[in-house]
C-alpha cells in the first residue's frame, strides 16, 4: 500500500505540529488553495518538517488531513506565497506533493470493505496511484506539471529507493510489478511519457516476462478508466493482479512476518521484514542496488532535471499585470520618442536632413481632394434598424396586441400589452482613421523622395477635407527621425528631403508614429504605411521586428512599399510593390480606405 495514503479509519496523523509561526501561516496559506485543487472545501493541511508519516506528504481520509513534511520544501517558509502561481516553482515537489493528495482528496472515493483480503486491498491501492493522478490531470490539465515535480519524492518514498540499499528494489517478479504499476501507470496515464520510462521498462519486462508485463499492464489500463467511486472495479483488478503474479490475496505484504522459502513475491514490493529480498527467503541484504534499482533512480533524476527545465503553468493575473506593465512601459517610451521628433524636430545633428520646401502642385491638390471623398466613402455605414413597442402610436397597429390589451382590461389587470411597432433606423459612428507613414532615407531609397513627400502632404490635407475623423503624421529615418508632417496640423507646403544615410533608426521612427497617432491604441480605424527596400543593419531590424509586432497585435495594419521582389521586408507586413514610384499616394490611400472598410464590418 502506498506510504503516504491510508485507508485506516483509526489514523489520526502525525503527531507534528509546527511549532514556528511561519509553518503555522504556510498551513494556512496552503489550505487557502487547496479547495479550487481538491474541489474540496472541507480539507485541513499541515505543512511541519516531520510530517508526513514519513513520505513528502499524507492523506488521512478520515480526519479530511493532508500533511506535508516541511523538509521537503527547500525554501524559507516565512518567503513562500503559494497565491501567487509564479512563486509555486521555488519549492515545486512540496506543491506537487500537495497536488497529489489533493487528487487522492476528490479522485480516491472509495473505501474497501473491512473483510476485503488484504493483499487485494494492497494491489488496488497500488493501481489507485496512476488512476488517481490521470484523473486529476483530466480534470485539471495544468497540474500535470506539479505531478511530475513530485514523482521523484513520491514514488522513491512508495519504493524505499533511497533510504537503504538493503530495501531498495531488487530484481524480483513483485518489486517489478509494483515499479511497473507506479512508473509505466503514470505514463499510460498521460503524466509521465513513454520516453521517460523506457529505461525501467525494459528492465521490467526482463524480470517479468512480456507475457505477464502486458497482462498487468491491461489491468492497470482498466483501472486508469475506471470510475472515482467504483471500488468494486478496483477490488476486482487488485484480485487480478495478485492472481497474475501468483501472490496470496489474503495476505497483507505490509505486515511483518517471518519468511517463507516458498512464499510468492507480494504485490507491493515491501522489503522482507527479515533483511532480505522479498520472495527469495534469503536474510542477506544485497550490498549493491539491483540493476532495477539503478532504473528508477535513473528515470525520476531524469524527470526531475526535465521539470526544472520546464516552463510552470503562469498565474493569469501574474501574467496580465505583467503585459499591463510592459505595455505601459513600450508606451511610455513611445511618448517619448514622440516628444523628441515632434516636438523638437529631431536630433539637430547627423546627415539626416530635409530639403526645404515648395508649394502643392494643382495635381497634388486634386489628388487630396479625391482621397477625401474616397475615405468619406469608405467610411459609410449603414444605419441600423431598431424595432420598438409602445402603447400609443407612431407607429403600425397589431390587433394581437389590441386583444391583449382589452383582455387585460376586461380582466381588471394592468394593461402591460404594446399593440404599436414602429421601426427606427440609427446612423452608427464612424470610427476615426489615423495613419502614420515612414520613409527609409538610406542611399537606396532616393526614388522614394519625391514621392513619398508628395504623398504625405496629400494624405494631411486630405484629413483636411473628409468628414471621416482622421489623424495623419509622417517621417523619415536615417541616423535620426524628423517629421515631414504632424499629427493634427495643416502642412501649407510640401517638405522635401534628402536620401544620402547609411543607417536606418526604424525602431525610433515607429515609436514615434505610435506615440504621436495611438497607433497601438484600439478604437479607431489605424494604419502603419513603411517606404523601405529593408536593408538594415542587424539591431536596428531586430528591435524593429519587435515594434512592429507590437503595433499588428495591437490590430494596426501594416503596409510596405517598395520597389523589388528581392526586397527585405520585415516580417507580418503587407508588402505591395509599386511598379510606378509616382504611385505612392494613390498605394496610401487605397490601404487607408480599406483600413478603414475593415473596421465597418
Amino acid at each position: 500500500m502506498s506510504t503516504h495514503f491510508t485507508t485506516d479509519p483509526t489514523a489520526t496523523g502525525a503527531s507534528v505540529f509546527p511549532a514556528r509561526p511561519e509553518w503555522l501561516s504556510l498551513s494556512a496559506a496552503f489550505a487557502d488553495e487547496v479547495p479550487v485543487i481538491a474541489d474540496r472545501d472541507d480539507l485541513l493541511v499541515t505543512v511541519a518538517p516531520g510530517a508526513g508519516g514519513g513520505a513528502p506528504a499524507c492523506f488521512y481520509p478520515a480526519r479530511a488531513l493532508i500533511e506535508i513534511d516541511g523538509d521537503h520544501l527547500g525554501v524559507d517558509p516565512a518567503t513562500v506565497d503559494p497565491a501567487n502561481l509564479s512563486d509555486r516553482p521555488r519549492y515545486a515537489p512540496a506543491w506537487g506533493a500537495l497536488t497529489h493528495e489533493c487528487g487522492h482528496a476528490k479522485h480516491t472515493a472509495w473505501e474497501p470493505p473491512d473483510d476485503a483480503p488484504l493483499g487485494v486491498v494492497a494491489a488496488a491501492m497500488l493501481l489507485e496511484e496512476p488512476r488517481m493522478e490521470a484523473a486529476q490531470v483530466r480534470r485539471r490539465p495544468d497540474d500535470r506539471h506539479w505531478l511530475r515535480a513530485c514523482v521523484k519524492g513520491i514514488v522513491a518514498a512508495d519504493l524505499h529507493l533511497f533510504a537503504d540499499p538493503a530495501t531498495a528494489p531488487q530484481m524480483t517478479p513483485a518489486h517489478a510489478a509494483h515499479t511497473a504499476a507506479l512508473l509505466l501507470g503514470r505514463a499510460d496515464g498521460g503524466v509521465l511519457t513513454r520516453t521517460e520510462v523506457a529505461p525501467v521498462a525494459r528492465v521490467i519486462e526482463d524480470v517479468l516476462g512480456a507475457d505477464t508485463l502486458g497482462k498487468l499492464r491491461a489491468v492497470w489500463r482498466t483501472a486508469l478508466r475506471t470510475a472515482d467511486d467504483d471500488g468494486e472495479t478496483m477490488l476486482a483488478l487488485g484480485r487480478q493482479w495478485c492472481e497474475i503474479l501468483g501472490t496470496d490475496p489474503d495476505t497483507d505484504p505490509n505486515t511483518p512476518a517471518d519468511p517463507d522459502p516458498g512464499a510468492a513475491p507480494d504485490p507491493s514490493g515491501t522489503p522482507d521484514p527479515s533483511g532480505g529480498t522479498p520472495g527469495t527467503g534469503s536474510g542477506n541484504a544485497p550490498a549493491d542496488p539491483s540493476p532495477l534499482a539503478d532504473a528508477i533512480a535513473a528515470v525520476l533524476n531524469g524527470v526531475a532535471a526535465r521539470v526544472a527545465r520546464e516552463k510552470a503553468p503562469e498565474d493569469p493575473a501574474a501574467v496580465a499585470a505583467a503585459d499591463k506593465a510592459k505595455a505601459d512601459a513600450a508606451e511610455k517610451e513611445a511618448q517619448k520618442a514622440a516628444r523628441r521628433v515632434f516636438a523638437a524636430g529631431g536630433s539637430r545633428t547627423g546627415t539626416t536632413r530635409l530639403a526645404g520646401t515648395r508649394p502643392p502642385t494643382p495635381e497634388e491638390r486634386t489628388a487630396a481632394r479625391v482621397l477625401a471623398r474616397a475615405l468619406d466613402t469608405a467610411g459609410v455605414r449603414e444605419r441600423v434598424a431598431v424595432r420598438s413597442t409602445s402603447e400609443v402610436p407612431p407607429g403600425r397597429l397589431r390587433m394581437r396586441g389590441v386583444r391583449a390589451a382589452e383582455a387585460q382590461r376586461a380582466a381588471g389587470a394592468v394593461v402591460t400589452a404594446e399593440p404599436f411597432t414602429r421601426t427606427t433606423r440609427t446612423p452608427v459612428t464612424v470610427p476615426p482613421l489615423r495613419v502614420g507613414v515612414a520613409c527609409d532615407v538610406s542611399g537606396s531609397m532616393r526614388w522614394a523622395c519625391a514621392h513619398v513627400a508628395s504623398a504625405a502632404w496629400i494624405l494631411a490635407n486630405a484629413a483636411r477635407h473628409t468628414r471621416v475623423p482622421t489623424d495623419t503624421a509622417s517621417v523619415i529615418f536615417g541616423h535620426h527621425v524628423r517629421p515631414l508632417t504632424y499629427p493634427g496640423r495643416l502642412p501649407a507646403e510640401v517638405t522635401e528631403f534628402e536620401s544620402n544615410d547609411n543607417w536606418e533608426d526604424i525602431p525610433v521612427a515607429l515609436d514615434a508614429l505610435d506615440g504621436a497617432l495611438g497607433l497601438s491604441r484600439p478604437g479607431a480605424a489605424r494604419l502603419l504605411v513603411i517606404v523601405s527596400d529593408g536593408d538594415y543593419r542587424y539591431q536596428p531590424r531586430i528591435d524593429g521586428q519587435r515594434k512592429l509586432d507590437r503595433l499588428r497585435a495591437s490590430g494596426c495594419a501594416v503596409l510596405w512599399l517598395t520597389t523589388s521582389t528581392s526586397d527585405a521586408p520585415l516580417d507580418g507586413s503587407t508588402v505591395h510593390v509599386l511598379t510606378n514610384p509616382a504611385a505612392t499616394a494613390r498605394a496610401i490611400g487605397h490601404a487607408a480606405t480599406a483600413a478603414l472598410r475593415a473596421t465597418a464590418r
